[in-house]
């Protein structure tokens, strides 16, 4: 029997040759992008899933309720780790994560890698499997290394790495520490990227601040005992941060601070591990906006292909009603229809199920290099992701196979061989579904425009300096930055092409090393609480990225004692300190410290993204602190030789350090990366939603034209014109366009109000943007009905009479 029903479908499907590859290509389209849309957003929600234990893990941040703004911080001071060890049993485990980079040689081999600080406790809260050595032992002694798998083989090659010694640092800084174990390469969906571990008692100035509490320069991550919950330990905690941050309390309350509605003015909270991903303000995660809209917009993918399935199987129902009636008027029963007329759906969407996969296999590099995905042929064949294919290839087969056979096989077999066939309301289910897959690809066509001009807005969003024609030279572990910037500024002071060259501690935007770094202080001034980056900086700082003063002067070689305690100041941080004529004013960052001066003020800039507020900064200059980067700005007439020309500079300056310099316009445009991936998806999806809603229209409007052939001839004969015809015949569909995009237009409304109210630099929705995709759509759906339209009406009407 199932052999027969396999005969039968096939001749079916051969039958309507046309209809079946409308199906197969829609679904083939469908199921490849949301293959990718779903996995994509299955690997972003799968962060830090593969530690054990994970339900107990979490992270310590401050919460400050305070009356300005609510904040939330995970900065933890030094002496917080031991501290909460020792008073709360209930902690299994408790490690600080301090960053840090730095040089690592061996043998003569230079080489740059991301090296962390922490307790031998971080092998017990975290599940890093070991290759060599164990979790106990691994940093029990302060010169002690634990390294990646990756690095193993970076720095020792075949070499056995246990046991060996490698050298940390640079000259006067440089240490001797013994690899101590080797831990398997973390996973791509890792919150914690890093190359090797050290003890935190090794980072410079620990003594001097393992016992202050007011500096803030780490993270912590703890593990609670089994049967520990959240909410509860977090009660238990609010002594312990009375009894430490007292100062905080009483400087909050003379604010007027009021707890908020868990009784909190200032509290020790509990961050969930899998929340760290994602988590903006404490984390500094992307959020979960561009993982929800991937999952969302594969499910409206999925939905056009399945209504375009559910409509040309209805419609075509009533061309199969006769074979419905005579199969049971020789005997079939109604379930015996339904798993034949549903076999025949399922080999319909067993075809686009593998067209879909052999496009995921031949479009993956593709898709990977435009989404900057991770995906490859392994993980789309992981069980689990079989699982999820399968369930998707049930889910399409059960919504747009299973109804169109159900109301078959309900067929009444004398009304049908009467000629008398009848859905109630056939139309309305139809019409609703057109309505429904055109709503969608309007909704996404709209937030495609949208989110297009959100990041034109944010990409012309003046930052404070100007970025065009300076080249950022990340200076790397291996020179001296200090010295490099020197040698740099000699070698480039004849050249006519270079207008400035200074240095900093922070890059502007994100640099070809993919590196970043912040340095975020806090404090109190005539009891006003002021937090404010710390950035250090060279001579010409200013004049290199034209940012102008305001008031006062820059810092001047002329002027010895400017690296003693001088600022230069932004307007956010002179209102933060209360100060309408702040030049020459002194502030003091905690009551031991050096007092400083104010020595400028300059505009509010963009130091970190021009997605938020322009935050207060203080600049500072140092002999002694490192300078992380270097900045050139060149004439516009010199700018196409100037990178070539900076790159013999710097290999003469260092040459066994590479060179990786960019533009700074190039690397600001990296702060807009997660809009480009936005509306780069919003626009893949709109494309394909587009085309879809275009085929299933198309393929109705065929076969409502056949079931309206004799209307058609009765119409010409009684002398109806081709453009009344076409008329009649497409005015209906162009009807349910106009509704959907009523439909699509509030919807879209709301929803990119939602995502622009991120931004503190944000466009307003224009209402032509709904116009013109309204227009765009009738355009569309006009000219897809118009063409099987003006094909019927120009039928012979002695063929369109004589047909059955």
């Amino acid at each position: 029997m199932f052999r027969n029903y396999f005969k039968i479908a096939l001749r079916n499907l051969w039958k309507s040759k046309g209809y079946a590859f409308i199906n197969i290509v829609g679904l083939s389209v469908a199921f490849c992008v949301s293959v990718f849309l779903f996995l994509t957003a299955y690997f972003s929600l799968s962060y830090d899933n593969f530690h054990a234990d994970k339900d107990r893990i979490f992270q310590l941040y401050l919460f400050a309720n305070d009356p300005e703004r609510v904040d939330r911080t995970a900065s933890m001071p030094f002496p917080i780790t031991p501290a909460l060890k020792a008073e709360y049993p209930e902690i299994e485990s408790i490690a600080r994560v301090v960053n840090g980079s730095d040089v690592v040689e061996y043998q003569g081999k230079f080489l740059d890698k991301n090296i962390k600080f922490t307790e031998p406790d971080f092998f017990k809260t975290f599940s890093f499997p070991f290759l060599q050595g164990n979790a106990q032992s691994a940093l029990q002694d302060l010169s002690s290394i634990v390294i990646t798998e990756n690095m193993a083989r970076a720095v020792f090659g075949s070499e056995d790495p246990m046991g060996k010694a490698v050298n940390i640092g640079l000259d006067g800084n440089k240490k001797q520490y013994v690899v101590s174990g080797v831990l398997a390469d973390f996973p791509e969906n890792s919150s914690l990227q890093f190359d090797a571990f050290l003890r935190s008692e090794n980072i410079g100035g620990y003594q001097q601040q393992k016992d202050q509490w007011d500096a803030f320069s780490h993270n912590v991550f703890l593990k609670l005992k089994p049967g520990v919950e959240k909410l509860a330990f977090e009660k238990k905690l609010r002594p312990f941060t009375a009894k430490y941050f007292a100062d905080t309390f009483t400087k909050l309350k003379k604010k007027g601070a009021k707890p908020d509605e868990r009784g909190d003015l200032y509290a020790l909270r509990l961050q969930k591990l899998e929340d760290i991903h994602f988590e903006r303000e404490i984390s500094g995660g992307k959020g979960a906006s561009l993982v929800y809209a991937l999952m969302g917009i594969g499910l409206f993918i999925l939905l056009i292909a399945c209504i375009n399935f559910i409509n040309l199987n209805v419609a075509r129902s009533f061309i199969r009603a006769r074979e419905v009636g005579v199969r049971k008027s020789l005997g079939a029963l109604k379930q015996q229809l339904f798993f034949q007329i549903w076999g025949e759906a399922g080999v319909v969407c067993f075809l686009g199920f593998l067209a879909g996969i052999i496009l995921s296999i031949l479009l993956l590099p593709a898709f990977n290099a435009t989404f900057n995905a991770k995906l490859t042929l392994g993980y789309i064949f992981e069980p689990d992701k079989l699982a999820l294919l399968f369930g998707l290839f049930l889910f399409v087969t059960l919504l747009a196979g299973g109804y169109p056979a159900l109301q078959m096989s309900k067929f009444n077999a004398v009304e049908v061989l009467k000629g008398k066939v009848s859905l109630k309301k056939p139309g309305l289910l139809r019409n609703s579904l057109i309505i429904a897959q055109f709503a969608l690809s309007s909704l996404l066509i709209c937030c495609t425009i949208i989110a297009l001009q959100q990041v034109d807005h944010l990409r012309k969003q003046p930052l404070g300096f100007q970025k065009e024609e300076v080249i950022s030279i990340p200076v790397g572990s291996k020179v001296n930055g200090q010295a490099a910037l020197q040698r740099m500024r000699n070698m480039l002071a004849a050249d006519p092409n270079v207008i400035g060259v200074t240095g900093s501690s922070v890059n502007l935007g994100m640099g070809r090393d993919r590196s970043s770094s912040r340095s975020v202080l806090g404090f109190t001034f005539k009891d006003r609480e002021v937090n404010t980056d710390w950035l250090h900086i060279s001579y010409d700082y200013l004049k290199t990225l034209n940012i102008k003063l305001i008031d006062g002067r820059e810092f001047n070689p002329a002027y010895p004692t400017d690296s003693m305690g001088r600022v230069v100041i932004t307007e956010s941080m002179a209102k933060a300190i209360g100060e309408k004529d702040p030049v020459g004013k002194f502030f003091q960052t905690d009551t031991a410290g050096i007092k400083h001066q104010i020595i400028g003020v300059v505009p509010d800039f963009n130091l970190y993204s021009s997605k938020s507020e322009k935050k207060p900064i203080t600049m500072y200059l140092s002999h002694t602190d490192d300078i992380g980067y270097i900045f050139v700005r060149v004439t516009p007439q010199g700018l196409a030789a100037s990178m070539e020309k900076l790159k013999n500079v710097w290999k003469e300056i260092t040459p066994e350090s590479e060179f990786i310099g960019s533009f700074i316009d190039e690397n600001t445009n990296a702060w807009y990366k997660e809009e480009e991936r936005l509306s780069q998806i919003f626009s893949l999806a709109s494309a394909v939603a587009v085309i879809l809603s275009c085929l299933g229209l198309f393929a109705v409007a065929l076969i409502v034209m056949e079931q309206r052939t004799k209307e058609i001839g009765v119409r010409k004969v009684l002398g109806a014109s081709i453009a009344s015809l076409v008329f009649v015949l497409s005015k209906d569909f162009v009807k349910l366009v106009l509704i959907s995009i009523l439909i699509a237009t509030p919807a879209a409304w709301y929803f990119m109000q939602l995502w622009l109210d991120n931004y503190p630099y944000r466009i307003e929705i224009n209402p032509l943007v709904f116009v013109a995709v309204g227009a765009a759509a009738m355009l569309v759906a006009i000219a897809t009905v118009s063409f099987q339209s003006i094909k019927a009406a120009l039928m012979n009407p002695v063929k369109s009479l004589r047909s059955e």
